[in-house]
């Protein structure tokens, strides 16, 4: 029966009753609905922070953080992994400064750790600019005809952790492992570690301010490290191999291309290198290149005629 009729007939009996028994009428009025309230209450002031961090969710159980399965790391994450030391095969030891422990504040395998064979190989680069927390870490990993690009970002400097650290590790498109390859054989490996522009009748260029560059190759058996500091004439020698690396990494994640707003285009310094050569400069050894530790065997490095740029200098037979 609908609202209309039943009032009617409230009414009707209520006129038709006497006057000293006629039926009170009351008719109900639909009390309106109250708000949610904005958002989950708050919890109670006596909880644990653990627990008023999931509010209002129960909290898990400790033991299922040390006993639930983890997620499997991807094949990009460590494409040489799983591998064992074979007789006679030793570990290389990179000359580039960085300790195990601190590639695992990065969230890499540390370089020391990996076991290249056969025609693959490892390119890796690090950008350390003078006026900027933000460095990154970029791995170039070659094995057989795959490649991986590994990156990662982060404010390094005055706390024990990578601020706001980021990273991925990615497999690249089909034909990269060739194009990785062929930066192994270029010149610019056989030059000295540490080097400062000589130009012809003027005093070396010594540069205090930029970005400097840290990049590493390594095969089987063998690791060689180039530091190049902001000087363009320096970074010029191994711009090629810097915009390969960093270039197979942009597009992955925008908080990493964000560090390169310019992208990763070196060929004004590449100018800059091919100009000093051409004008009698050179990239001499820096005499104030840092010392390794008491004992440490230095690593091999080719010899250079005075006067002969170190990119020019004869190829050095590798080692075994």
């Amino acid at each position: 029966m609908s609202v209309r009729v039943t009032l009617a007939v409230l009414i009707a009996l209520s006129l038709a009753a006497p006057v000293n028994a006629q039926i009170p009428l009351f008719i109900p009025i639909p009390r309106k609905a109250k708000p949610p309230p904005d958002g989950p209450r708050p919890p109670p002031p006596d909880l644990p922070p653990a627990e008023a961090a999931v509010w209002p969710f129960p909290p898990p159980d400790p033991r299922s953080w040390w006993e639930e399965k983890r997620l499997k790391p991807t094949e990009a994450s460590d494409p040489l992994g799983g591998r064992r030391i074979r007789r006679g095969e030793r570990l290389v030891e990179p000359d580039n400064g960085v300790q195990p422990s601190t590639y695992r504040l990065w969230g890499l395998m540390p370089l020391q750790w990996q076991l290249v064979r056969g025609d693959e190989m490892i390119l890796e680069v690090w950008t350390r600019p003078t006026g900027s927390t933000r460095q990154t870490v970029t791995r170039i990993i070659v094995r057989g005809a795959d490649a991986f690009v590994q990156a990662r970002a982060g404010m390094a400097c005055c706390e024990a952790v990578i601020g706001r650290r980021i990273g991925f590790d990615e497999q690249l498109p089909p034909g990269s492992a060739e194009r990785f390859r062929a930066l192994a054989r270029l010149p610019a490996w056989r030059s000295p570690r540490d080097v400062r522009v000589s130009e012809a009748g003027a005093a070396d260029a010594v540069c205090v301010e930029g970005t400097g560059y840290d990049v590493t190759l390594v095969t089987p058996g063998r690791s060689t490290t180039l530091h190049r500091a902001c000087d363009p004439a320096e970074v010029g020698e191994i711009g090629e191999v810097l915009e390969a690396v960093l270039g197979a990494a942009l597009g992955h994640d925008p908080r990493f291309d964000v560090i390169f707003p310019r992208g990763v285009s070196f060929a004004s310094a590449r100018r800059a290198h091919e100009a000093l050569l051409a004008e009698g400069g050179r990239l001499r050894p820096n005499p104030d290149a840092r010392q390794g530790p008491p004992g440490a065997e230095p690593a091999p490095s080719a010899e250079v005629d005075a006067g002969v740029p170190a990119s020019e200098a004869a190829p050095e037979t590798p080692r075994s």
